[in-house]
């Protein structure tokens, strides 16, 4: 209809088949069958030259746990490798898509990170093959700690996540043992204390003011203020 109108219309093919659990007929968005289908739906939109928009990073887990986690990482990795255009990642849902967690859209940005870079891949060419490199170490120092592009491959190589835990078991036990939940919900409580959108630019709200006879003072308008 679209293109009848105006020939040539962008549009995107959003073919979302969803699986249910044989045993009760439920809605199952966290299944290794969920991951699949919707990755065999993107494989067939690339074939056939179509842009695609598909739907993953669901779980059936009531709460944010290792259920959880693992089903978000497999529907997303899958999704993400078939090569998906338009990837809805549903960061934070639980329980088959009837429930939601802020620590669980904190926690879920951290995989998307890693998922990213992992569809990133490794990049092959003339400057990645680094055969000048290998040759300036082999007749210089013999290693590449000190070589200024393994100081550059340390920043765009590699992804350093915000919650996950790489220290020493001795570190962890040190500092009280968290989990990543714990993490992620001290991350929302110094988001909601600290962060405040400005919806409004300040010469907006200037020009505002001066039209409006409006009382509260712009920074009195946050979160843990008089009002």
């Amino acid at each position: 209809m679209v293109n009848l109108i105006n020939p040539g219309s962008y549009c995107d093919f959003e073919m979302w088949p969803f699986v249910s659990d044989l045993r009760t007929g439920a809605f199952t968005g966290g299944s290794g069958e969920q991951a699949l289908i919707m990755a065999a739906t993107v494989q067939m939109c690339n074939h056939y030259g179509l842009v695609s928009s598909i739907a993953c990073g669901m779980t059936d887990s009531k709460t944010m746990d290792a259920q959880a986690g693992y089903e978000k990482a497999i529907t997303t990795t899958a999704a993400m490798l078939a090569g998906g255009n338009f990837v809805a990642a549903y960061p934070g849902a639980l329980g088959s898509l009837m429930g939601w967690s802020f620590e669980g859209a904190i926690i879920d940005n951290d995989m998307f990170g890693n998922i990213q870079r992992l569809v990133r891949g490794i990049e092959v060419n003339e400057q990645t093959l680094s055969y000048d490199v290998i040759k300036d170490v082999i007749y210089g120092d013999g290693h590449y700690l000190k070589h200024e592009q393994t100081i550059a491959l340390m920043e765009t190589e590699f992804l350093y996540p915000n919650l996950a835990n790489r220290k020493t078991t001795q570190e962890w036990e040190a500092e009280g043992r968290k989990t990543i939940f714990d993490e992620a919900h001290q991350r929302l409580q110094e988001m909601m204390r600290d962060y405040y959108p400005k919806y409004i630019a300040s010469k907006t709200d200037a020009k505002i003011r001066e039209n409006f006879p409006i009382k509260i003072n712009e920074q009195d308008m946050r979160k843990n203020n008089r009002w």
